[in-house]
């Protein structure tokens, strides 16, 4: 099921337990996940994107293993607000993946969510190499970790 609306998004969420945040790029998936109390997001894991079918397998076995109950994924909005090619496939992807789990599907505007993860690598002196490896999971949990600062104020 897909959610736009936050507030909508809540309403169908369980009072309690971790969501999962994706930052779907072209060559990879950052993934990220929340505490059961949904307070933290931290980054997980990057995954290699092949075909959208083994993608999903990857992504469903991870909600499997740490019962999650909601998704969350980053939307690419341009600058000025208005959805390209990539708000497209992300858009896509959700409904895909909504065929395979019943689970509430939403969106979260992830305008400069990269920018501000390779900001926080750079001042944790991070080398470029490691920011190259981590970068995406790391931008994944600042999708994340701002619906569930919205989620705490609704």
């Amino acid at each position: 099921m897909i959610v736009e609306a936050v507030e909508d998004f809540a309403a169908v969420l369980p009072p309690s337990g971790a969501l999962i945040g994706l930052d779907l790029g072209d060559r990879t998936i950052g993934v990220a996940v929340s505490d059961g109390l949904r307070s933290v997001a931290s980054p997980l894991d990057t995954i290699r994107r092949k075909k959208f079918g083994v993608d999903a397998k990857q992504l469903l076995a991870i909600i499997a293993k740490r019962g999650l109950c909601g998704i969350v994924l980053g939307l690419p909005r341009n600058m000025d607000g208005s959805e390209g090619p990539r708000c497209q496939s992300t858009r896509a992807f959700a409904r895909n993946l909504s065929r395979l789990t019943d689970l509430p599907i939403t969106f979260w505007d992830e305008r400069l969510s990269t920018v501000a993860a390779e900001r926080a690598l750079l001042e944790a002196d991070t080398t470029r190499k490691r920011r190259s490896e981590v970068i995406d999971h790391v931008a994944a949990s600042y999708i994340l970790q701002g619906l569930l600062d919205r989620l705490r104020h609704l």
